[in-house]
């Protein structure tokens, strides 16, 4: 430290770049890094030996430690404000990684993204220490590397870290293929180039080995007392010093935390209001937008307004002429109905018409058939009684043929038993009567018969009549069998006159007159 700087061992090349790193790394990061800004220093130091591959770090480590270092510098990760490409120009993995894969940059930056979304809320100081903690378990993590010789002559590495020392063979930096704990280790010196490594148990052997230069020599021993001396002391009560120092980290930690809690309660209250204030804007935005609507609804209302007015007008108008139209409709269906009503009446009346010229029709025809049978009867009575007059007019012949009539006179009683005078003459006189009385009766029944066609054809001009008014008022689905049959003979001229008057069939007595 009494030295200038340009006195050291340096470049003279302008301008000299220096690189302050730290000499000595800790067993646990979280418990030795007090101070903030110590560990922000160590952790750009560690972050930048990885990306040199002087720590080697699997392809996954890497991924997951480029997404911490990504949570340190940019904070909590925002869709809105960490696009795509937002890491193209930050170098976060080392080459020998990017190498390794048939990836491009935008699946890498992908992955990075993926896992830097899941830090959310951690503050730049907790993810550098998330950082460290993984690093410090990496295999190559505060291990020294020097190139020396066994006594063969053996090319070998001598790694010197905060655990003690190892020895490497010059391919596997990886695995020491041997390694010496502080806590095993009696004492260390080196005498010109060779150094001694004498082991607490003194049965096994002292390791020996040669550096290149005399100075490396001193600055192995340089790193094995630091290193040495920082092991027995982590072993060890801290001093006053060291307590006080992590007690005010302790403290600053604590108010950083309660900063930290208030700018997030802070970051969300003003996130809430941005919210609001977003949410009252587009409410703002939509209630304009609704005014807008409502005046343009408001002028098509007043035009509606204006349309159905004449409409209503027009619809009152209207209404009116229905009202009119309706009176008339109601006077129309009035006067319908009492057509109706007499068109029943009428109808049932020609029904009673009907039905009593057939009850006088039928009586007509019994009466007819029963004159009828009168005039066969009379008819049969005349031939009998002309038949006895006949038989009168020949007997009386006979008897006047054998006598005078003055004989006649005198025999009168004496007769023949069989055939008494009191017969003869009543029959004689019964001739006359009946004889005269046929001739009126004739001439009645023939003047009946006249008269009978004559009521018979004004019924049957009032039946066909009556027919054609009531034919409008039939229901023909309602016709019965027998309406049909009578229907037919109606149209084929049949009755039942007419068909009684038809030629008898041979053997059968004719009826009529």
């Amino acid at each position: 430290m009494d030295k200038k700087v340009l006195d050291h061992d340096v470049p003279t090349e302008e301008p000299v770049t220096f690189h302050f790193l730290a000499k000595f790394y800790p067993e646990n990061a979280e418990e030795e890094l007090v101070q903030e800004i110590t560990q922000h220093l160590f952790f750009l130091q560690v972050k930048k030996q990885i990306l040199d591959e002087k720590i080697y770090c699997p392809p996954e480590a890497s991924v997951l430690l480029a997404s911490y270092a990504v949570q340190a510098k940019y904070g909590d990760y925002d869709p809105n404000v960490h696009k795509r490409g937002f890491l193209a120009q930050e170098e976060l993995l080392p080459k020998r990684v990017i190498n390794l894969y048939q990836m491009t940059p935008e699946m890498w930056e992908e992955r990075i993204t993926a896992w830097y979304a899941e830090h959310r809320g951690r503050a730049r100081d907790e993810a550098e220490m998330e950082y460290l903690k993984i690093a410090q378990d990496l295999e190559m993590y505060g291990v020294n590397y020097f190139a020396i010789r066994n006594k063969k002559g053996t090319e070998l590495l001598l790694g010197v870290d905060a655990l003690g020392l190892h020895i490497y063979d010059p391919d596997n930096r990886l695995t020491p293929k041997i390694s010496f704990p502080w806590n095993e280790i009696r004492n260390i010196s080196y005498s010109d180039k060779e150094f001694t490594i004498k082991p607490l148990d003194k049965k096994i052997d002292v390791f020996k080995f040669n550096s290149s230069k005399l100075r490396v020599n001193k600055l192995i021993l340089q790193l094995c007392i630091g290193n040495h001396d920082l092991f027995m002391r982590r072993r060890k009560a801290d001093s006053l010093e060291v307590q006080q120092m992590k007690a005010q980290a302790r403290e600053e930690k604590a108010r950083k935390q309660m900063e930290r809690q208030r700018l997030a309660r802070e970051k969300q209250m003003r996130e809430e209001a941005e919210r609001t204030r977003d949410e009252l804007e587009r409410r703002l935005m939509q209630l304009k937008e609704e005014a807008t609507m409502a005046n343009e609804a408001l002028m098509r209302s007043e035009e509606t307004a204006d349309l159905l007015a004449e409409k209503a007008q027009i619809t009152e108008e209207e209404a009116k002429l229905l009202a009119q139209k309706a009176a008339e409709a109601e006077q129309e269906m009035q006067r319908i109905k009492a057509t109706a009503i007499r068109t029943e009446e009428e109808k049932r009346l020609m029904e009673q018409k009907v039905l009593e010229a057939e009850m006088l029709a039928l009586k007509m025809a019994e009466e007819s058939e029963r004159r009828a049978k009168e005039a066969d009867q009379l008819k049969q009575d005349l031939q009998e009684a002309r038949e006895s007059e006949r038989r009168a007019k020949q007997k009386l012949l006979e008897i006047t043929s054998k006598s005078s009539y003055t004989s006649v006179n005198s025999s009168t009683t004496a007769l023949p038993t069989d055939l008494p005078s009191f017969n003869l003459i009543s029959e004689s006189l019964s001739f006359d009567f009946k004889d005269t009385d046929m001739k009126r009766l004739s001439m009645e029944i023939e003047k009946e018969k006249v008269e009978y066609m004559e009521k018979s054809k004004h019924l049957q001009e009032q039946l066909n009549e009556l027919k054609t008014e009531i034919e409008a008022l039939k229901l023909k689905e309602r016709e019965t069998a027998l309406d049909i049959l009578h229907n037919e003979n109606a149209s084929r001229g049949n009755s039942k006159h007419n068909t009684i008057k038809k030629p008898p069939a041979q053997g059968r007595r004719p009826i009529c007159i």
